[in-house]
């Protein structure tokens, strides 16, 4: 009754929707300008990655003759014609967008200009900044017989030129725009306002001076986004991590799936493009705007124009930790919860630097998925293992396209001593987990730090997590079996605590909706809350329909994809789907039962995903403290109140923004809000109690 194609949405179309939902941030008047533009470039970064790799695995499938049909419905052919479709209008919606942000930064002095429509002392500067900077650099490159068209790099900026010789032969030629110099240059003026043109704009100016003796008669960007997925044969592999830095560099060279172009003024240089690319009509986007708008994300951070972006937030010292210095002794007398970024990831930090400076821990074994570029903690575990500690890594080296980044710090980590490791053949570890093993008193205690989110103490300032520090003993326990089975030839065990993906987390997440549902047919209230970036599992999704059937109330927030549709009439009446795109990335995966009034509260680092329950090492958790387990509720309540930055799914699949009312409730600058009240409740206090008691004289 459940399992038909109209009760299902296509993932991809599904992704595309979320992508059209963050660029509608762009146009949202109550953001600052910049940040709406900064919108611009996460949705052009976004497809960047969705063309190289969802794209191209589809294209992949047809050219080796799979034809398939989706739960949607849809054959492989048809969900390339429909995302070529809604990628088209996206891209459209972007650049309209973008051309009305460009018109209001002119009110605040922020202009961009074409070279020619600039006066004669700022072409006199770019003159001498395109002869003295940019050409140096340049390398046209010809195409004829004697010369192949060349091999252009994944992503990068191009210049197709069409030349004709004193005889009237024409002739083709390719310059790549130099992507270490900056993409948007800055003309030094004399007035107020602040001038700036495009690099590709420059080199199309002065792109005579390449090509002496011929006359240029049409130039147009262009770009291409190459094949970028990663097909690794692990079980044939002898060293993951050399068959690892082989693929990488085939990435590079992998099929062109998309062609964006700039307007052509020939119909010869387009065409010669589309041959020389072995391009496909539906691949080509012509763009009628500066081609790659994810140049604008550093631009957004310019400097002095802080009134056109978000007042800066600083993270906040969770309260239990105010005033602790020593982590351990914290952890030690209660569990601690960590919401982020609305709190600091910092105690995160300091646990990690504490363990490797402290001659008392034995042993320290983490889970790395990804890192931030100038890592402390990697730094940390680095020391830790130069001081004589036993420091064991699990870098996974298939977090897709921060691979390289691993390799170098799995490399950097083995140098220093650490016992590296590169997980389960055949599966990535995508669980986020700690310990510390501490020697105290004539008895060894284990700490453990486990999270919703990873250990990047960069995006740890802009994607939402939950992460939870514990000395439980039974915590303890599962996490030493878990890096024993990581690590070895370790049978799992029966978990205490934990729950661990391929093995267990899916029957365990059936159980829990199976429990709500007995609750429903007792006649007792039932209810679940998920949140999560994405929902896709088929199973999962009928048995949630199953669960609203039966009575069970179901709230989703989920940021992402979601290919489960609500208010289907006797299927799905009782569930509802929320996304939330703000000023944060909302990353943490929560589960809330009912469960009969006993309320329970899971964590997790897995989305419900086949790829996360089947192929992944993922971890779920429960929360035991009542007192987290109430204020996580709160954080749940308050999200399904969200009305400034919420969307919510027809039941035909649609997203229409939810009504702003006259309380207004923005989920995320409320919980911002929240945690500064929370420190100043505590620190005032304590400053009044140090502060010596005095009487004003007159």
């Amino acid at each position: 009754m459940f399992d038909r194609p109209r009760h299902f949405l296509n993932r991809d179309l599904s992704w595309l929707s979320f992508n059209s939902r963050v660029l509608q941030e762009a146009a949202d008047q109550t953001i600052p300008l910049l940040e709406r533009l900064r919108f611009i470039a996460i949705t052009s970064s976004n497809l960047d990655e969705f063309f190289m790799i969802r794209v191209a695995g589809l294209k992949r499938k047809l050219d080796n003759g799979i034809n398939n049909i989706d739960e949607a419905g849809l054959t492989v052919r048809k969900q390339l014609a429909n995302i070529t479709e809604t990628t088209r209008e996206l891209v459209c919606n972007q650049y309209h967008y973008l051309d009305d942000i460009k018109k209001e930064l002119e009110r605040y002095g922020i202009c961009f200009n074409r070279v020619e429509a600039l006066p004669t002392k700022a072409k006199e500067w770019i003159a001498d900044y395109f002869h003295h900077t940019v050409y140096p650099v340049l390398t046209p490159m010809a195409v004829d017989a004697g010369h192949p068209f060349p091999f252009l790099a994944n992503r990068s900026l191009n210049l197709a030129v069409l030349l004709l010789e004193s005889s009237g032969e024409p002739h083709t030629a390719v310059i790549q725009v130099p992507g270490l110099l900056p993409r948007i240059v800055e003309v030094p003026q004399d007035q107020a306002q602040k001038c700036f043109v495009f690099l590709e704009d420059i080199i199309t100016t002065y792109c005579h001076t390449l090509f002496h003796g011929y006359e240029i008669k049409d130039i147009i960007p262009f770009r291409i986004t190459r094949n970028a997925d990663l097909l690794i044969s692990e079980e044939d592999a002898d060293d993951l991590l050399v068959e690892m830095e082989k693929s990488l560099r085939q990435r590079k060279r992998g099929d062109a799936v998309r062609l964006e172009i700039g307007p052509a003024h020939s119909h010869s240089l387009r065409e010669f493009l589309v041959h020389a690319l072995q391009i496909a009509e539906q691949d080509i986007y012509e763009i009628r705007g500066p081609v790659d708008t994810s140049c604008f994300m550093k631009f957004c951070d310019l400097e002095h124009y802080d009134h056109l972006r978000h007042k800066p937030y600083t993270p906040q010292c969770p309260a239990d930790l105010i005033g602790n210095e020593d982590l351990f002794m914290s952890i030690s007398e209660k569990d601690i919860l960590l919401h982020h970024p609305y709190e600091s990831f910092e105690p995160v930090i300091e646990f990690i630097h504490q363990a490797a400076e402290d001659p008392n821990v034995l042993a320290i074994k983490q889970t790395l998925y990804r890192v931030s570029g100038n890592s402390p903690i990697v730094q940390a575990l680095a020391q830790a293992a130069e001081n004589g500690k036993q420091v064991t890594v699990l870098v996974e080296l298939k977090a897709r396209f921060d691979e390289a980044n691993n390799i170098v710090w799995a490399r950097r980590l083995e140098e220093a001593g650490c016992h590296v490791i590169y997980g389960l053949v055949g599966l990535k570890t995508h669980g986020k987990i700690t310990l510390v093993v501490r020697k105290e008193s004539h008895s060894i205690k284990r700490y453990v730090h486990m999270s919703t989110g990873n250990y990047n103490d960069k995006t740890a300032q802009l994607y939402t997590d939950l992460g939870l520090f514990t000395a439980n003993d039974q915590f303890g326990a599962d996490a030493s079996a878990f890096f024993n089975v990581l690590s070895g030839y370790s049978d799992p065990p029966v978990w205490n605590k934990i729950v661990v993906a391929p093995l267990g987390l899916r029957e365990k997440v059936y159980a829990l909706i199976d429990r709500e549902i007995q609750f429903a047919q007792a006649g007792k209230e039932a209810r679940l809350i998920v949140k999560m970036n994405s929902l896709l599992d088929k199973h999962v999704i009928l048995k949630l329909y199953t669960a609203s059937q039966q009575g069970v109330i179901i709230n989703l927030i989920i940021r992402g994809i979601c290919v489960l549709i609500p208010g289907i009439p006797n299927i799905s009446e009782r569930i509802s789907v929320r996304s939330i795109v703000g000023r944060l990335l909302e990353h943490s995966r929560i589960l809330y039962c009912h469960n009969g009034g006993d309320e329970k509260i899971y964590l997790s680092s897995a989305d419900w995903m086949p790829r996360n329950l089947n192929q992944r090492v993922e971890l779920l958790f429960p929360v035991v403290d009542a007192t987290h387990i109430h204020r996580i509720k709160q954080i749940l309540e308050l999200m399904l109140k969200d009305n400034q930055k919420t969307y919510a799914m027809m039941n035909d699949g649609s997203y229409r923004r939810v009504a702003k009312q006259e309380n207004d409730v923005n989920s995320q600058l409320e919980l911002m809000e929240a945690a500064q009240l929370a420190m100043q409740s505590l620190v005032l206090p304590l400053e009044q109690k140090l502060k010596p008691m005095y009487r004003k004289e007159d």
